[in-house]
């Protein structure tokens, strides 16, 4: 069945999300398609809902933005989290870390 292989994908992703630290869960509705809903936990008003879905008059999916956006392949789900991970990091951290000086951690 499509949807499961959906889930599977959305499950994927939310184990390499666990790893990095960041809270994940697939949350399947009676209505409408089950998303994964992401969390940072140090912050936790940054939450991004995913979906997964083949792109329209295709066949391979695709994980997708809340806003319909196309994110990554669903074969890459490192790539994935990396997209997640960055979005849903405070904007203080990213830009503390675009401004370090090279060479310094």
């Amino acid at each position: 069945m499509v949807t499961d292989r959906r889930v599977g994908y959305l499950q994927a992703l939310e184990r390499e999300l666990d790893a990095r630290g960041l809270v994940a869960r697939v949350v399947r509705t009676r209505s409408g398609p089950a998303f994964l809903r992401v969390v940072n936990p140090a912050a936790a008003s940054l939450a991004e809902d995913v979906t997964c879905a083949p792109v329209p008059d295709g066949h391979d999916h695709y994980f997708w933005w809340s806003w319909g956006e196309r994110m990554h392949r669903v074969d890459d789900v490192g790539g994935a989290a990396l997209k997640l991970a960055h979005v849903l990091q405070p904007l203080d951290q990213r830009s503390a870390r675009v401004m370090r000086p090279a060479g310094r951690s």
